[in-house]
């Protein structure tokens, strides 16, 4: 909910006292957020890279070790939006804080599963300890960082989440290759610790957060008001697809690569996740996309790049593969960070319900995508998962293709409205 003093602003520029780049403490907060976008990420993804390993030990198919996937961020799904709610009343900074020190917990409760069922429950409860971070970072970017500059703000948010997301698949694939994988799991827990750490000594305290209360009508009358905005809803549809794509796509590519021609060793396909650092570029250069050619031009080029990377991914050639995967990453990364800090933009009330409702579509299409994709692996090879992939691409299209049309309908309509007035 914005304070006062934002709404001030809003009015008068002149005054406006949220954080730019350049002002005293603009650094410290892009950097702690940026720290807990790491360790989210690694956390959340911890046994993506680890499928194969994880389906050998327990003697698992792809769609039931994919679970350790999807029990996560479903659970994340589920959880953030009433965990959006404590942050309106407790505040961005505590809820930020208190969610990654329960993930951080679990996580180094994780490697010590006795079996699969384990695995899954402690994924869980480590997804649904996550959710309350994501809502609350996008609400204090929006009371705390100038509207100028939140999409570069937002952009470097989810920078960070792309190089949770990279580096903790890479120690896991590597430290599993070494050691096995629940060491490589470990490594991860303990990467995420020294993250929060950081994060908790850098985020500076905030300036511009008016306490609500925990109103569960108030509740529901913001989730109603959000989902009732055509474009807000639009924006989550997007979010949901986008995710469905890149959550298909990274939770089978371990099994192609494990498998022939490739027979890639898990430490290798570990590396692969190396193409997260272009998920890191795009999403920050979201801003000067949405600048150069507006939101829709920016969503339709990244549509564009992830159908591209779909189609390249299914040749038999390593090159390809990677390429496509290049491809898809920065799409994906771009169109999320367009999408996501829309919602903040978009949104004038109750900014972390909205920014909750778009997490848990996003993730309920993370936790959909990464299911889907194993029985589409299973059922149809990698080119059954592309095509659902480029089945959630067509939605992205036509929802913003709709997007476009009611804009260009109301557009004429005001303009009739108006001439009428004007012969009146």
């Amino acid at each position: 909910m914005p304070s006062a003093s934002t709404k001030a602003a809003d009015t008068h520029p002149a005054a406006d006292t949220r954080l730019a780049p350049g002002a005293p403490g603009h650094r410290r907060m892009s950097f702690a957020l940026f720290a807990a976008g790491l360790a989210a990420f690694a956390l959340l993804y911890s046994t993506q890279a680890l499928l194969p390993a994880i389906s050998a030990e327990f003697g698992a198919t792809a769609s039931a070790a994919s679970w350790t996937v999807s029990a996560a961020t479903g659970a994340l799904a589920l959880c953030v939006l009433p965990l959006s709610a404590f942050s309106e009343r407790f505040g961005r900074r505590t809820m930020m804080t208190a969610s990654l020190a329960v993930a951080v917990a679990v996580g180094l409760l994780v490697p010590f599963a006795p079996n699969l069922e384990w695995l899954v429950a402690l994924r869980a409860v480590q997804g649904a300890a996550l959710a309350g971070l994501p809502a609350s970072a996008m609400a204090f970017l929006a009371e705390e960082v100038r509207p100028k500059a939140l999409i570069a703000a937002i952009g470097l948010f989810v920078a960070g989440n792309s190089i949770g997301g990279m580096s903790g698949r890479i120690v896991t694939g590597w430290a599993a290759q070494a050691w096995g994988w629940r060491a490589g799991l470990l490594a991860v827990g303990l990467t995420a610790a020294v993250s929060a750490v950081v994060f908790r000594m850098l985020i500076p305290k905030a300036r511009h957060f008016t306490p609500g209360s925990l109103n569960p009508k108030a509740l529901a009358s913001a989730v109603r008001t959000h989902l009732a905005d055509p474009l807000l809803l639009r924006l989550y549809v997007i979010g949901a697809l986008f995710m469905t794509v890149f959550g298909a796509v990274y939770t089978v590519i371990g099994y192609r690569l494990a498998e022939a021609p490739f027979s890639l060793p898990q430490g290798v396909i570990g590396s692969v996740f190396l193409v997260y650092l272009v998920g890191t570029v795009s999403s920050a250069a979201a801003g000067r996309l949405v600048g150069r050619l507006g939101r829709r031009g920016a969503l339709y080029l990244a549509v564009g790049t992830t159908a591209a990377g779909l189609c390249l991914s299914l040749a038999d050639a390593l090159v390809a593969v990677l390429l496509g995967l290049v491809l898809i990453t920065a799409g994906f990364f771009a169109g999320h960070a367009v999408a996501s800090s829309s919602v903040s933009r978009t949104a004038k009330t109750g900014r972390a319900q909205a920014s909750a409702l778009y997490q848990s579509a996003y993730y309920l299409g993370s936790s959909a995508g990464g299911t889907l994709g194993a029985i589409a692996f299973h059922a149809g090879g990698w080119a059954g998962t592309v095509l659902l992939g480029l089945v959630a691409v067509l939605g992205v299209v036509s929802v913003t293709l709709y997007g476009s049309h009611s804009a260009r309908t109301a557009a004429r309509a005001e303009a009739v409205r108006l001439r009428v007035r004007a012969s009146c």
